[in-house]
């Protein structure tokens, strides 16, 4: 049985799970619709990634993708997290706010967290897929007890024959082009920055798993692109940021929308790890000079968002973490099941114009 006739798709597409953008009603619309809808729980507590994952299921019979963050467990520097507030202050006063004094990581690896391993064997979601790395070996066999499928972000081929060897039943080849976080394993070591279309190819030829594409594809002429490469379905998050089933706020949807959509930044700023994100006021501060070292992911992370809300709440919207991918000014706003059948129109005329 094929990866796609496994989960039951009717178009080989994956709605990147977008922890923060993605919603149980657009995950469940996009499964309703033929592809493979998904939630990221990677902001989640395992209370409300529980509550998360019976919404979708009260929207739909179909299989669906729980996404989970498996970073390597932050080591607190003082000084360097002092640093980094100290270098912000001037911004955080701007709005009349103060840096805070401290930061705290926002968010738990799922290798730390043994509450949200209990809930996954409890509630059993089809499909589950990792970022950032993989799970400790007993994580991964207890989860595939459950019968679920099993996926994970990959950004080169030494990760890639990480992901096989750990058990991974395909890996999701993220170009460089794609928006929000690379998925690298280790952001100390070098990145290759591999596109799209070089890194789907490579996996392929190279890696014993099935291949899903993302990074950059925005309709069904670039699924098609991606499936002649070799891959069994293309992974998309920008094109779905628009759909009215997104979380996204209407500063999100105004800058997609607009200029910035065209200058998508690759930075670390924002949350202590490499994302691609829209050009904005916070993406710039990678242009100063004298800045000192970011706190490690995602301790920084808890000063990007404090300071984001100190200029929401005086109508500046130049510091929210709006990831998109380079293909971003080709974004379409749609409800989720409309875009879907696009694609699968889209991708069909695409086959039809190759014979």
């Amino acid at each position: 049985m094929s990866f796609v006739e496994r989960l039951g798709l009717d178009v080989p597409v994956l709605q990147a799970p977008m922890a923060g953008v993605s919603t149980p009603v657009m995950a469940a619309a996009v499964s309703n619709a033929g592809a493979l809808g998904a939630i990221g729980l990677g902001a989640a507590t395992a209370t409300t990634a529980r509550q998360m994952i019976e919404q979708v299921r009260a929207g739909t019979s179909r299989p669906f993708n729980v996404n989970l963050f498996v970073h390597t467990t932050p080591k607190g520097d003082p000084a360097c997290d002092a640093a980094w507030l100290a270098w912000l202050q001037p911004l955080f006063a701007q709005y009349g706010a103060t840096a805070p004094d401290t930061l705290e990581a926002p968010y738990t690896s799922f290798a730390d967290d043994p509450d949200m391993l209990r809930m996954l064997l409890e509630v059993r979601p089809p499909v589950i897929s990792f970022h950032f790395g993989l799970p400790l070996p007993d994580q991964v066999a207890a989860l595939r007890g459950t019968g679920a499928v099993l996926l994970a972000t990959v950004t080169s081929l030494a990760e890639a024959h990480l992901a096989e060897k750990a058990g991974m039943d395909a890996i999701i080849a993220q170009g460089i082009e794609a928006g929000g976080h690379r998925g690298a394993f280790d952001t100390t070591m070098p990145d290759d920055a591999l596109g799209t279309t070089a890194l789907t190819r490579l996996l392929v030829r190279k890696s014993a798993c099935p291949v899903v594409a993302a990074g950059g594809i925005m309709d069904g002429a670039g699924v098609a692109a991606m499936l002649d490469l070799g891959a069994v379905a293309a992974q998309m998050g920008t094109a779905f940021i628009p759909c009215p089933e997104s979380a996204a706020d209407a500063a999100y949807r105004q800058a997609l929308s607009g200029p910035a959509a065209y200058h998508t930044r690759l930075t670390a700023l924002i949350s202590g790890r490499p994302a691609r994100a829209l050009a904005s006021r916070f993406t710039a501060l990678a242009d100063q000079t004298g800045r000192p070292s970011t706190p490690a992911y995602p301790i920084a992370y808890a000063a990007g968002k404090a300071l984001h809300v100190a200029a929401k709440a005086c109508n500046e919207s130049g510091f929210g973490a709006y990831w998109a991918g380079q293909g971003a000014p080709l974004a379409r706003p749609m409800p989720a099941a409309q875009l879907v059948h696009a694609l699968k129109q889209e991708l069909a005329h695409a086959r039809a114009r190759q014979r």
